[in-house]
């Protein structure tokens, strides 16, 4: 089970974080759909090319000051 909950509301915000910082993802990187957390982290880990505690840290992150812009 995933160690984070993204709503649908949120994912569109955070979505948006990524995109900025992570240029090089498509939107077909960034697809997600609510209870599907597990497979998100899996994919970003092979785009990011990071570890799975990476990426999870990254998405918290974002969600924590979820108005603001920057990730």
């Amino acid at each position: 089970m995933a160690e984070i909950t993204i709503s649908k509301e949120n994912w569109e915000r955070l979505k948006l974080k990524l995109k900025r910082k992570y240029n090089h993802l498509s939107d077909e990187d960034l697809v997600f759909e609510a209870g599907q957390e597990e497979n998100l982290i899996n994919h970003l880990q092979g785009r990011l090319k990071r570890n799975r505690e990476y990426v999870v840290f990254t998405l918290k992150k974002g969600l924590l000051n979820i108005e603001n812009n920057r990730l």
